[in-house]
Order: structure tokens, then sequence, then C-alpha cells
């Protein structure tokens, strides 16, 4: 029995999974449920960041994945990040790396920088 405290509504729901049957209690709605399940047998996330950006306002730019990813996922995906340098300007969905570790996933620009002009 795995012991969850569910992140799908405001609630946070105290949820209780039996990992052998998928049965879930403590749910208030149907999202507890799904998010139960999910957890104990593929727990992803949507991974925020920052990587380095040159020519522009700002020193970095934030990034994030454009969809959860597997959690066992995390520490390889913020090693890459941080091998990344962009060139500014950048804009909002811009593309800094696809197919990240073959997962299908995306890491995109969350913030617009503009170029610095000296």
């Amino acid at each position: 029995m795995k012991e969850l405290i569910c992140i799908s509504c405001p609630r946070g729901c105290h949820l209780k999974v039996d990992e052998k049957t998928l049965s879930v209690t403590g749910n208030s709605c149907p999202r507890g449920k799904i998010y139960g399940i999910s957890e104990v047998t593929n727990p992803v996330r949507t991974i925020t960041s920052t990587v380095k950006i040159s020519g522009g306002m700002l020193s970095r730019v934030s990034v994030k994945t454009d969809k959860p990813i597997a959690k066992t996922k995390i520490f390889a995906v913020m090693k890459l990040l941080n091998q990344v340098q962009l060139t500014a300007p950048v804009n909002i969905g811009d593309l800094v790396l696809e197919n990240i570790l073959d997962t299908d996933v995306n890491i995109v620009v969350t913030k617009k920088v503009e170029a610095k002009y000296e």
C-alpha cells in the first residue's frame, strides 16, 4: 500500500493505492484515482529549469518540457540542459531540445529574451 497526497486539484486528498490491485481510496474526485494509479505505475513530472543565453538582456532563460516526462529521466534531462547555451533573441515556445532522450518530449523556451544592443 502506498500513501500519496493527490496534486490533481487544490483539495490535496490523502490517497492510499494498492500497488497490486491498483485500487485507490481517499480520492474525492475521479482525477485522484487516475493520479494515484499513474503515480505508482509510471510517475511523470513536468520539468522547469533555466539555460544559459548569450547576447541577451538576461544571462539565463526559463525553459520547460512541453509535456510530462518519466520521473526516472529527470536527472538525465537536467544534465543535458546544463550543456545548452542559446543565443538571443529567443521567444516563448522556441524549441531548445527536440525529442529529448527519445521520449517524444521537447524542451521549449518560456520567456522572451531580447538581444542586448550596445
